[in-house]
């Protein structure tokens, strides 16, 4: 089953906001943004400051728990995803975090 969502002719967005201090490879980067975009339409995961902003102005969020069982620590939160959304509110949540 598919859903959308309408927000005015606003430009939508959304951001992946990956941890640098993890030292995680492209590959693995590439591979947690995927759980953290799909997992957008499961349940909203434990709050931090950037989600609890978002999620204040309406945004969904998600954030993706590694596993474990590869680079990093298993419970280890590595992306927050925020998004869709109109692209104002998108960027004002995240707009001043540095890119990749």
């Amino acid at each position: 089953m598919w859903a959308s969502t309408r927000y005015s002719s606003q430009t939508t967005n959304k951001v992946l906001v990956v941890r640098q201090d993890l030292k995680m490879r492209s590959g693995k980067i590439a591979s947690q943004c995927a759980h953290a975009a799909t997992g957008m339409y499961a349940e909203l995961m434990q709050r931090n400051k950037i989600q609890e902003a978002a999620e204040n102005i309406g945004l969904p969020t998600f954030v993706v728990a590694d596993a474990g069982r590869t680079q990093v620590a298993a419970g280890s939160k590595t992306v927050l995803a925020v998004g869709p959304g109109p692209k104002m509110a998108v960027d004002s949540v995240t707009g001043k975090l540095n890119l990749l």
